[in-house]
């Protein structure tokens, strides 16, 4: 009977291991004044080895591109669009088509044009898709809130 109770508890452990989330990428954010009416925000993500999110510029019928939706607030607006280092690019059987990512890790920056001595943090959500040789994650939505200093 010890035995039967010791290989279903082997059982246990074992599928409740296979079940668990995988994360594989790591978020930060940063800001930095360059006036007194300007700052720039960074979006870092750190991606574990064998790990990919693609671009914010993936063509429709691809994967699902990182891209970033900054909250709309009377304090500050946003300058022009989300930009990126320049992307790996490689042709992905499971779309079909050349996709561009990044590995390890990206920085994204955003400037912001303060409207406010008020304004505190930049808010928003960004969506990012990650994948590796053999499957991809399901899209992830992460809320950030990014403290601007003073």
């Amino acid at each position: 009977m010890k035995k039967v109770l010791a290989v279903i508890a082997a059982l246990i452990i074992t599928v409740g291991a296979y079940a668990q989330i995988e994360h594989p990428v790591k978020w930060a954010y940063a800001a930095k004044k360059t006036s007194a009416t300007e700052v720039t925000v960074f979006l870092k993500a750190t991606i574990e080895t064998g790990w990919h999110i693609y671009s914010l510029n993936v063509k429709d019928g691809g994967p699902i591109k990182t891209s970033f939706n900054f909250t709309k607030s009377p304090e500050y607006s946003l300058v022009g669009k989300p930009i990126e280092p320049k992307p790996a690019t490689k042709f992905e059987k499971s779309f079909g088509m050349d996709v561009s990512y990044f590995e390890n890790e990206v920085v994204f920056q955003q400037k912001i044009k303060l409207k406010s001595p008020q304004a505190s943090a930049v808010k928003g959500s960004l969506t990012y898709m990650t994948c590796n040789d053999h499957k991809c994650l399901p899209p992830e939505d992460v809320n950030f809130s990014i403290p601007l200093g003073k």
